[in-house]
């Protein structure tokens, strides 16, 4: 059967400073099949801008990393060294990232209709809310006029 939709999240932590405070709340969304995380990376740029990648069930470096890669279902190779490389480009030397790839299960149900009803999802497109703010702002600019 095909995937839900599946999205890509790459999470930067300046100075290396990942303290695990996203956990709880990815830890909830994978308990309640919200979503599956079937990929992951942890990248890692030196001060001397130096790039390393792990995949985060291979990571030994602490309680948070590992407990992030606990949360990781399957991982299956959807991340790639370019990814990684173009991920690493715009990180800052001495910081690290997490590319999460996280499949919506939560739509799993519902795609499961559209395929019996002889449906087709013809287009999936995520809007980062701060385009939505920027968007909704200039709405508001242009009424006020």
């Amino acid at each position: 059967m095909a995937l839900a939709p599946i999205e890509l999240l790459v999470i930067g932590f300046p100075g290396n400073q990942f303290t695990g405070g996203i956990l709880p709340e990815l830890e909830t969304l994978v308990e309640n099949g919200v979503i599956t995380v079937v990929d992951a990376l942890l990248i890692i740029k030196d001060t001397d801008g130096t790039v390393d990648y792990l995949e985060l069930d291979q990571v030994d470096a602490g309680e948070d990393i590992a407990a992030l890669g606990r949360l990781l279902t399957d991982a299956n190779g959807l991340l790639s060294d370019e990814d990684v490389e173009e991920f690493a480009a715009a990180l800052e030397p001495g910081s690290s990232a997490a590319a999460l790839v996280f499949e919506h299960t939560w739509f799993t149900p519902l795609r499961n209709e559209l395929l019996d009803s002889g449906g087709l999802l013809l287009a999936n497109v995520r809007i980062p809310g701060l385009v939505v703010d920027e968007v909704l702002a200039a709405v508001a600019e242009l009424e006020d006029e």
